[in-house]
């Protein structure tokens, strides 16, 4: 491979010679009807012969590569090294001679744009936009040279290092190529994206144009005009005010310049430039098929390229059978679990639920495009997902509005949906509660007696029919009307004693506390754990030097119990996890990492337990909610009968109380054995990864992770798997992880995100839904990983989600906000228990919100506010 190569001479294929970039703009020379400015590509292996010369940025590398993507001074000062030595390195003759003679070609006295192009950049799972350096105006030899070399060492911004570092990229593996190309000189440019940038939705193409070189936009120099063009038609444009714009200096260079006063708010575009651009980029859009984010340029009324790479943060479209209309509702919002899952994860939820689900980027959804099409099954879907989500319902609500889903009607008599529906009668017995859990523990206990003897091709069919029994426990009739009771009853008592009383939010109050309620005694048997670490310093010195000291999770409950009362911690420890050791974050994913194959992620919590708790906490909290239910009990019975027909109304209050505590607890019981089971499998399933890897079948065992279930049955039958297959599902899984999914999405790629519609907020408030009652103020803590959960007493934890794995914190803090959530999901379950303030579905909570701000959260009415920007 030379060092220089010219745009005709590469195409995609290339992308290791000359970068992403340098790929694409070879590809659209190709491309009939597209003008794209000449130019050459410095190879990699220019890049390469310079880094052989200069052996030092070998150990600078090593020193990079041991840094955290939060330590953004290490990261600074090594990044900035790298660069100051490689663009002291001497272009080697033979490479600068290269450099010199393809510019000599192309005209010597022209001006160039050099642009960096790395072989991770411009890549469909990974843009790199914006990351790297690019120069503009560039004339004269010498020039060129200087900034090829500025380029390379571009490689190694701050940003770039940090975006390497957080999506799993080796530095060593990525090297840089150049791009020189003709610069044109235009009197508008700007970026035009295939889908739009915002809602994802693929049939609209939307175009920012702004006077000048389009670097103005990018830099934020200026605002943009923006077009929206839908099926060769412009339907929307905003047109901005523009008094500057970045062009060229004669002798080199760029120069700001104020426009004329006519020409800043004249549009940028006519319509007819639009829908021409638009056509364009569908055309591009088609070669490389996948949506695109293109620059472009008008130079005399003629649209120049100057370059195209796929965007990278849409959210894929799930598979569908036909070209229909089709809308989608993320099973992760209902889960509290909107995290992407390896394919085995996501085929064994599938396995177990029965709705039919379809994946995307990692993510389950569920088709209701025939529900929302029943005008009889639209009412209870919408209803149903509303009250669970408000954003979903309003979303759906949209869809239907905008008249996405055609009606269809109602030929035969359609099923009232069960999402809502009441059971039958059910009388307060716990002990239909207790015989619901035996059946759960027993089937457990023989699955794990028997999966023992089974292995190869007899495990997976094993594990394949048991699923059956998990259906069978999970959706056993006895345990849904349980549920239903709880879930019926609440409701009951919410509108009745708002009606009768005035009280909104006393059942929250009335199920603090409840029998069976195997995830909020998780969290009180935590502080039971502590009490056994507290008395004994050098335990909590250990705890807190874990992780710095290095030790590693097989060995750490080994090495506790060498110090002094470290003995005693671990068999506290132990038992904790001999019951809950199964559960984690993300727990419905059973390839993620248990608390029993990672108890160091309990240590922050346990710190904070001993902390901020006096020994004994776990039974006065608990007592204490039962007193306080008992208490309001009392109180709302009272007045009830002092009420005409009181006598009835304090009956009927009496009997739904009971009901639901019977059978509130149970709720999050089936999870639990469901978790439990889980684990089981993916212990088997590990087991016999382990034989893959003795065998040379696999690489790692956790590569078992990477196929779904089916896959892997065939895998352990032929004794043979794709070692492609796997590192492609690697791949776009880490892509995955970096992408939101939304709540609704459609057939076109739109993701709908429905609003709250309400005018009662306090100004600058941020809406959510009211999950658990009460008003509280204190210090905002935005917690991304429970592993690093730093909390003191009376902070108010700010997340995504929370799923039961999050239960121990709920015992310190002092209110709860979540981007995700309902009524009677987790968060807002333990809430109530603890009687923790909560809002919940609250819209990029954990990026509003700064940690250390003091905010005020209205658990009653729903709303967040934020007291104090400081942190």
């Amino acid at each position: 491979m030379g060092y220089v190569l010219g745009f005709d001479e590469v195409d995609r294929t290339n992308i290791a010679e000359v970068g992403g970039k340098g790929a694409n703009l070879g590809e659209l020379t190709r491309l009939a009807g597209i003008q794209v400015p000449d130019g050459f590509c410095v190879t990699t292996e220019a890049y390469r012969r310079v880094m052989t010369d200069a052996p030092q940025i070998d150990a600078l590398l090593e020193r990079l590569w041991e840094l955290d993507e939060r330590d953004r001074e290490g990261i600074r000062a090594s990044s900035a090294d790298i660069r100051r030595a490689i663009e002291q390195c001497a272009i080697p003759d033979e490479v600068a001679a290269a450099i010199v003679g393809a510019h000599a070609e192309l005209g010597e006295h022209g001006a160039y744009a050099v642009r960096s192009s790395a072989t991770a950049e411009d890549l469909p799972n990974a843009s790199f936009a914006g990351q790297h350096d690019t120069y503009l105006n560039i004339v004269g030899a010498q020039e060129i040279l200087q900034h090829v070399s500025r380029c390379w060492g571009s490689l190694f911004t701050e940003r770039a290092v940090t975006y390497r570092l957080r999506n799993g990229f080796d530095h060593r593996t990525i090297r840089m190529a150049v791009i020189v190309q003709h610069m044109v000189f235009p009197q508008a440019s700007g970026i035009l994206f295939t889908a739009d940038p915002i809602t994802s939705d693929r049939t609209v193409v939307s175009i920012d144009a702004g006077f000048g070189f389009g670097e103005a936009l990018v830099s934020g120099l200026v605002d943009a005009d923006v077009y929206t063009v839908r099926r060769g038609e412009v339907t929307d444009r905003a047109v901005a005010r523009q008094e500057l714009a970045l062009e060229a200096e004669p002798t080199g260079g760029t120069r700001i310049r104020s426009l004329a006063p006519e020409q800043q708010n004249r549009p940028v575009l006519t319509d007819a430039q639009a829908v021409r651009l638009a056509q364009l980029g569908r055309d591009i859009e088609a070669h490389f098929g996948s949506p695109q984010d293109i620059e472009w340029c008008l130079v005399d009324n003629e649209i120049r390229i100057v370059q195209s790479r796929p965007i990278t943060t849409l959210f894929p479209i799930p598979e569908a059978a036909d070209d229909a209309n089709r809308v989608y509702v993320s099973v992760g919002h209902q889960q509290m679990m909107t995290d992407a899952m390896t394919p085995l994860g996501l085929s064994v939820w599938q396995m177990t639920s029965t709705a039919p689900m379809r994946d995307a980027g990692g993510r389950l959804f569920v088709d209701v495009t025939e529900r929302l099409a029943s005008p009889t099954a639209r009412a209870g879907l919408v209803a149903a997902l509303g009250s669970s989500e408000p954003l979903v319902g309003d979303a759906l609500c949209t869809l239907v509005d905008r008249g996405f889903v055609p009606t269809v009607p109602d030929t035969d008599p359609v099923e009232a949906p069960t999402d809502g529906a009441a059971p039958a009668p059910i009388p307060p017995d716990e002990a239909l509660v207790t015989e619901l859990i035996a059946d759960s523990e027993a089937s457990t206990a023989a699955l794990t007696r028997d999966i023992r003897t089974r292995t190869g091709p007899a495990l997976l069919e094993f594990i394949a029919d048991d699923i059956g029994e998990l259906r069978r426990i999970l959706f056993a009739p006895k345990s849904y009307r349980a549920i239903m009771a709880s879930l019926d009853g609440a409701t009951w008592l919410r509108d009745h004693l708002e009606e009768w009383l005035g009280e909104k939010h006393a059942v929250d109050t009335l199920t603090q506390s409840v029998p069976h309620n195997i995830t909020s005694e998780m969290g009180l048997e935590l502080l039971d754990v502590a009490d056994v670490i507290r008395p004994n310093p050098e335990v909590v010195s250990f705890l807190r030097r874990v992780e710095d000291a290095g030790i590693d999770e097989v060995h750490f409950l080994d090495a506790l119990a060498t110090v002094p009362g470290g003995r005693e911690a671990r068999a506290a420890i132990d038992s904790f996890l001999g019951k809950y050791g199964m559960r984690c974050v993300g727990e419905i994913d059973i390839t993620r990492p248990r608390w029993c194959e990672h108890p160091t992620a309990l240590v922050p919590t346990l710190l904070g337990n001993v902390a901020n708790f006096a020994p004994g906490a776990a039974r006065r909290r608990f007592d204490d909610g039962l007193r306080a239910a008992q208490q309001k009990e009392h109180e709302v019975l009272e007045r009830l009968r002092a009420l005409p027909d009181g006598a009835r109304k304090a009956d009927e209050t009496k009997e739904m109380i009971d009901r639901v505590r019977a059978f509130a607890g149970y709720r999050e019981y089936p999870k639990y054995g469901m978790v439990c089971r889980y684990f089981v499998y993916k212990q088997a399933l590990l087991g016999e990864a382990e034989r893959l890897v003795g065998a040379g079948v696999l690489r790692r065992a956790d590569d078992i992770f990477y196929l779904r279930f089916d896959e892997l049955r065939e895998v352990v039958r032929t004794q043979h798997a794709s070692a492609e297959l796997i590192r492609e599902r690697q791949e776009a899984f880490r892509s995955y992880r970096l992408l939101t999914p939304p709540r609704v999405l459609t057939s076109d790629g739109e993701t709908v995100t429905g609003v709250y519609r309400r005018d009662d907020l306090p100004t600058g408030a941020l809406p959510g839904l009211a999950v658990s009652a009460g008003v509280v103020e204190g210090r905002a803590r935005v917690v991304a990983d429970i592993a690093r959960a730093d909390l003191d007493a009376g902070d108010i934890l700010i997340t995504a989600y929370t799923d039961p794995s999050w239960t121990p914190l709920f015992v310190a803090i002092a209110g709860l906000v979540t981007e995700v959530g309902g009524l009677m999901t987790h968060g807002a379950v333990i809430a109530r228990e603890y009687g923790v303030p909560a809002v919940v579905a609250v819209p990029d909570a954990t990026r509003v919100i700064r940690d250390g701000q003091r905010i005020r959260v209205n658990g009653t009415d729903g709303y967040v506010e934020i007291l104090s920007d400081e942190t």
